[in-house]
């Protein structure tokens, strides 16, 4: 495996979230516009622009209509989402990122993330495994997607082979969203039920609003939509590394975020 190693120290503090996320220049094009979006890493919808690196991922791929392909691109290119459509309709992009690491120097910072993204009490899992209260590692994996029109935009999101994925059951550029969107939470292909689902609403003066929902027993929730704004979604899975992989990282934590973005039109 390949992995990526980030030292928390590094970052700005305080640190709840990082999320990684698909952010198209535009969420509707017309079938002769070349598709275009920044892979970003940070929070509260703002963060750096990261290149077309094919070693920060397993794969990255679109579906629409039937079809599906990989998306092409360089070592270093930005933006890193660049390609023609390959259908008319509603174009699902899907990235599966390789591991990597993040360090934690005191319990604290870990605590906020915990708290963050409402995992419960971890404190006495922790504990009762021997774990360190300073100088741990967590190592992490993202599955994000982002669903752009193309021409007529018709089409539906669907499962695009990700361990955890939301699969949005509301095509936003056709349906009516007087009810909101609605989406599906899976792991592993089955519904998660009553996880935290963290909602980003950008408006068009770029003032990011954050709400959590909960999804109900069949892993779905409902989120409310404006006209002009922008969204993304994540929910995060916080679960003990597998044997194998704790051994090649050193992580004691492993983290699974699921990540969807769209938008609403005018």
């Amino acid at each position: 495996m390949r992995f990526l190693t980030l030292c928390l120290a590094t970052l700005a503090a305080p640190v709840a979230a990082h999320e990684f996320w698909i952010e198209p220049h535009a969420y509707l094009v017309d079938g002769e516009t070349i598709i275009k979006g920044d892979l970003v890493n940070g929070e509260d919808f703002e963060g750096g622009k990261q290149p077309y690196l094919p070693q920060r991922f397993v794969k990255f791929q679109t579906f629409a209509q039937g079809k599906f392909a990989d998306v092409p691109g360089r070592v270093g290119d930005n933006p890193g989402l660049r390609m023609d459509p390959i259908a008319d309709g509603l174009h699902i992009f899907s990235y599966q990122s390789t591991p990597a690491t993040l360090d934690y120097e005191s319990w604290e910072k870990f605590q906020r993330f915990v708290d963050h993204k409402k995992f419960g009490d971890i404190r006495p899992l922790h504990d009762a495994r021997g774990l360190p209260e300073s100088g741990f590692t967590e190592v992490y994996t993202r599955f994000s997607k982002t669903l752009v029109g193309v021409g007529n935009a018709q089409g539906s999101d669907g499962f695009t082979g990700l361990m955890t994925e939301i699969v949005a059951l509301t095509n936003p550029y056709t349906d009516d969203l007087s009810d909101g969107m609605t989406f599906q939470l899976y792991a592993n292909r089955a519904p998660r039920a009553n996880a935290a689902f963290e909602v980003f609403e950008k408006a068009p003066d770029d003032t990011v609003t954050i709400t959590f929902y909960e999804t109900d027993d069949q892993g779905q929730v409902t989120v409310p939509v404006k006209a002009g704004h922008s969204y993304m979604a994540d929910a995060v899975i916080l679960r003990e590394p597998s044997a194998d992989l704790a051994r090649d990282t050193g992580a004691v934590w492993e983290t699974l975020w699921a990540n969807i973005t769209w938008g609403v039109p005018e």
